[in-house]
């Protein structure tokens, strides 16, 4: 995570080995071979998440076993953005089944389909889950870096989620919440872990990662979602750490539209919807 820090340290960039060019994506397809599952991490990942304890992977664990490879791409000299202070915008994970705790999988990742953005450039980061050759899981990463934009563009993410109101759940986020998903997952940024490190970043203090707040919202339809299923979301506000998010969720033809919102002034976090598949 230093590496991944370094080029947002002014000065830094320009030295060898450290330097971003802004330029394209590059071909680069990362792999993890025969990678087993660990059942103890996975009861810490699901306490943390709120999913019950089942023998199979709660459906966004396999994120956790691709993030290795999502770092060594965005830290490779040839990625053109640093990882930090990249925005993870919006995230698409499709479960073709659930995955057993003793199967054995094959970790596959690349960043693809750099396009403009009103706000500077967007890219995909692409993960494939397979079991003995059979791919049985899907994510669709996508990050916002931030800089001169593109008015003509447009968001791109922008399907827009069917409205899920709060219906009176309320979540209280501890503090150390950031700190404790960072011990489970391995995403050490700045921003999620102290008042300090955020405010190095222009955050009043920390905040909860993106994938955290979605993991916990999937976890509260955990028995209600199909076997195969698709899960989208748009990350929106940051939820500052210590603080309160309402959930909302109602049940579509599909699926279900689910939503994170701040419960004193309405503003949201997270849209979010699931289709079976």
């Amino acid at each position: 995570m230093l590496k991944a820090a370094l080029p947002v340290i002014p000065g830094v960039n320009l030295l060898p080995g450290i330097r971003k060019t802004g330029g394209d994506l590059p071909e680069l397809t990362l792999t993890r071979h025969d990678v087993p599952v660990d059942a103890e991490h996975v009861a810490a990942y699901a306490s943390i998440c709120g999913f019950p304890v089942k023998d199979t992977l709660p459906l966004p664990y396999p994120h956790l076993l691709a993030f290795e490879l999502h770092m060594r791409i965005m830290t490779d000299g040839s990625f053109p953005f640093p990882a930090i202070g990249t925005v993870h915008i919006g995230n698409s994970i499709t479960q073709h089944r659930p995955i057993r705790l003793e199967e054995r999988l094959q970790v596959v990742a690349r960043p693809e389909n750099l396009r403009s953005h009103p706000k500077g450039r967007v890219f995909d980061m692409l993960t494939t889950v397979y079991s003995a050759g059979e791919p049985v899981w899907e994510e669709t990463s996508a990050f916002l870096r931030r800089g001169r934009g593109d008015g003509a563009a447009t968001s791109g993410e922008g399907a827009e989620f069917p409205d899920a109101r709060p219906t009176g759940t309320v979540w209280a986020l501890p503090g150390d919440l950031g700190r404790r998903y960072a011990a489970v997952s391995g995403d050490h940024n700045p921003i999620h872990l102290h008042p300090l490190t955020a405010k190095a970043f222009g955050f009043p203090r920390h905040i909860a990662h993106g994938m955290w707040s979605m993991a916990r919202c999937v976890g509260a339809l955990e028995n209600r979602l199909a076997d195969a299923v698709t899960v989208d979301v748009a990350f929106k506000k940051p939820i500052l750490l210590p603080g309160k998010v309402a959930f909302g969720s109602r049940r579509l033809d599909d699926g279900y539209a689910f939503s994170l919102t701040s419960p004193g002034s309405g503003a949201p976090h997270l849209a979010g919807r699931t289709r079976d598949l």
